[in-house]
């Protein structure tokens, strides 16, 4: 592959990448003050340029915290009336959030601020001997399977210097074809959906095969768009034989933040502005969970002002100022409501499960559904059925951690239900 393919396409698209990387190294330099000027910045321009984001602030003189949240809901609408003033469709990057939240949308960056975020992205993986240009990924994601979806995501993956495996059948038989590939290429490093690469390793593990042992080559692997728990870093770390890095993202506002050379999730502060707020919007100290809002620096055409992402989480501030997020606890919309008026997160069950589910039987995934405030589903895939021992501990657990009387129902099924683009959700309220 010729060097530096993937920055010189972005050249060609008008993509000014070499500036942003520059401008993003010297952004490491800037200090507080330098955060409020661009944050006051940007807050000036869109009042100015764009009537869509004029229209919701009432208060032209509003501080930052009185400034609206802007949610999902807000921007489903159409994208050609949410452009400030000189841009039109054909004059800015495109593109469209997963809808995992429910809520998807177009969206639009102006050609600078896109390359400030892919400036991110390459400032990020450079900190792991990843380089975006030269380096071969095997990409674990989700794709369409006909149409011209196909081949768009096909040529991304030929100029990204990348070998998609696809991941809505992951089945040994699967499995088998993709770690042979494994054996064919030197791959630099694994990218993907958390769920399914734990899938990947579970196989090794099966076959007491370590990835590395066949494919030297590798370096990294990145897990993105999932939660990562422990118990599957540990998995993964062992059967892989590489370091795990997490990555926290969007596509509509770039990276968020990433596992830094020192394992320091560190918060991307060049292009973006983090902030963690309570249910009034307002700032929340460091170490306290909250709703988690974000704020492109860059972007002209499209405001993306305290747009909330649709997460919690903690932040904290290292000596160095340096911005780490300290906790990630997934969806704002994974919260499960109990009869007595007890409110937690979805997470919580995830971890109450597999405290049960060790070794006694091999669960290669689940997913906890909510069907109704004291009724829940656990659906899971598994080579036989849970006994019914394991079936009362689980109870138990949930009766201890959570609250007596919640009844759970036990589905064993040959593959669980993924988004379009191949995300599972660890767990899912239907309760109104």
């Amino acid at each position: 592959m010729p060097l530096k393919l993937f920055d010189n396409i972005l050249r060609l698209q008008g993509f000014k990448i070499t500036k942003a990387r520059k401008e993003f190294e010297d952004l490491k330099l800037c200090n507080t003050d330098d955060i409020e000027d661009r944050k006051q910045a940007i807050v000036k321009y869109h009042l100015t340029h764009n009537h869509f984001y004029n229209s919701l602030v009432a208060n032209k003189s509003s501080s930052w915290s009185e400034l609206p949240v802007l949610s999902k809901r807000n921007l489903q609408q159409p994208l050609y009336r949410r452009l400030g003033k000189g841009f039109t469709l054909r004059k800015v990057f495109k593109g469209k959030t997963s809808g995992s939240s429910g809520h998807p949308f177009t969206f639009a960056k102006n050609k600078y601020a896109h390359a400030m975020t892919w400036a991110a992205f390459h400032e990020a993986y450079d900190q792991h001997g990843i380089n975006l240009n030269i380096s071969l990924q095997a990409r674990f994601y989700g794709m369409p399977l006909s149409g011209k979806g196909k081949y768009i995501e096909l040529a991304k993956d030929f100029v990204s210097n990348r070998k998609r495996f696809p991941i809505f059948n992951m089945n040994d038989e699967v499995l088998e074809s993709f770690v042979n590939r494994f054996k064919k290429h030197k791959f630099d490093y694994i990218n993907g959906y958390t769920s399914s690469i734990v899938l990947l390793a579970n196989y090794c593990k099966r076959q007491k095969l370590t990835l590395k042992s066949i494919c030297p080559s590798l370096k990294i692997c990145i897990v993105t768009s999932e939660m990562l728990f422990p118990d599957d870093r540990l998995l993964l770390e062992e059967w892989l034989g590489i370091p795990v890095v997490n990555e926290y993202g969007a596509s509509e506002v770039g990276l968020i933040a990433m596992q830094n050379s020192k394992d320091d999730f560190e918060v991307n502060q060049q292009n973006l502005f983090i902030e963690v707020v309570d249910e009034n919007n307002q700032p929340l100290q460091d170490g306290v969970v909250g709703r988690i809002l974000v704020t492109d620096l860059y972007n002209k055409a499209h405001p993306m002002i305290r747009y909330e992402i649709g997460d919690l989480g903690s932040l904290e501030t290292l000596e160095n100022g340096t911005r780490i997020l300290k906790e990630l606890q997934g969806r704002t919309s994974d919260i499960a409501r109990l009869p007595s008026g007890k409110v937690v997160p979805g997470l919580t069950f995830y971890y109450v499960t597999k405290t049960v589910i060790k070794e006694d039987i091999e669960i290669l995934e689940f997913v906890v559904k909510q069907k109704k405030p004291s009724f829940f589903e656990i659906q899971y895939v598994s080579g036989s059925e849970m006994s019914d021992t394991l079936k009362t501990s689980i109870q138990k657990v949930m009766d201890e951690y959570l609250e007596p009387g919640l009844k759970v129902k036990f589905t064993r099924l040959a593959v669980l239900d993924r988004s379009k683009r191949g995300k599972l959700r660890q767990f899912i309220s239907e309760v109104k």
